[in-house]
C-alpha cells in the first residue's frame, strides 16, 4: 500500500511540474488592451498628430485642449522605454496613419540600469524610427527631447549627449523635427527649475506642460483633419 501511494504521489509531481507555465503577458500589454478597446468604439481619424511614449505624455490628459486647432491622439503608456513602443509599434502607431508622429521616450531607458548609454538609447530610437518611416513613408517624425528632471540629475549629462545623437540622426532625414523642451526647463544655474514638478520631483505640473505648449506649438504639422 505504501508503495502504490508513493507511486501515485510521484506521479501526481510530474504531472503538475509538467505544465507549461501560464504564458507572462509583455510589459503594458493592459494598457495596450484598454487603447484597442477604445479603439473598437470609436477609432481616431486618420491624419491626425499622433503623441507615444511614457509617462510624461500619459499624464498629459488635457493636451486636446492644449492645442486645440489640431487633432490629437495620445497614446503615451506607462513607464514605458523604446522597446515597449517598439513592440506596440503595429498597435498604437501604424493603424491611424496619423500625419505627425511625435515620441517622447527615452529618458526611462536611461535611468533603468547603468548600462545604458546614449548610444543605446539613440539606437533603440532608430529602430522605432524606421519602423514608422517603413510603413508610413509620408508621415513626420518628431521626437521630444529627454527632460532634466530633478530625481534624476545624476543623468543630466547622459540626456544631454543622448538628445545632441537623435537630434543630429533627425537632421539627416526628411520629414522630420527635435521639440528642445530641456533647455527651457532649467535655470540659469543649469539644474532643472524645481517648480514645474510635482513632489516626486520626475512628472510635471501644469506650470512644466506650458513649457512644453510653447515648445510644441511651433512644431505641429498644420491642417491636422479630422476626416
Amino acid at each position: 500500500m505504501k508503495t502504490l501511494f508513493t507511486y501515485l504521489f510521484s506521479l501526481l509531481v510530474i504531472t503538475v511540474t509538467a505544465q507549461p507555465p501560464a504564458a507572462q503577458q509583455p510589459p503594458f500589454d493592459k494598457e495596450i488592451q484598454e487603447f484597442k478597446k477604445q479603439d473598437s468604439i470609436s477609432f481616431p481619424p486618420k491624419n491626425a498628430i499622433l503623441l507615444v511614449g511614457s509617462s510624461s505624455f500619459r499624464k498629459w490628459q488635457d493636451v486636446q485642449t492644449n492645442f486645440p486647432g489640431h487633432t490629437i491622439i495620445n497614446r503615451g503608456f506607462g513607464g514605458s522605454v523604446l522597446p515597449d513602443v517598439i513592440r506596440y509599434a503595429n498597435d498604437i502607431i501604424i493603424p491611424y496613419q496619423p500625419k505627425q508622429v511625435i515620441v517622447y521616450c527615452g529618458d526611462n531607458d536611461l535611468a533603468s540600469s547603468d548600462t545604458i548609454t546614449p548610444e543605446i538609447v539613440t539606437r533603440r530610437f532608430k529602430q522605432l524610427f524606421y519602423i514608422i518611416r517603413g510603413k508610413l513613408p509620408s508621415t513626420t517624425i518628431t521626437y521630444v527631447s529627454i527632460k532634466p528632471s530633478p530625481s534624476r540629475y545624476q543623468l543630466m549629462q547622459k540626456m544631454t549627449e543622448t538628445n545632441m545623437l537623435i537630434r543630429k540622426f533627425l537632421k539627416s532625414q526628411k520629414k522630420t523635427s527635435f521639440i528642445d523642451v530641456f533647455n527651457p526647463m532649467l535655470l540659469p544655474t543649469g539644474r532643472p527649475i524645481p517648480a514645474i514638478f510635482l513632489e516626486d520631483s520626475l512628472h510635471m505640473n501644469a506650470k512644466g506642460y506650458a513649457i512644453w505648449i510653447k515648445a510644441f506649438e511651433p512644431k505641429l504639422m498644420k491642417k491636422a483633419v479630422t476626416d
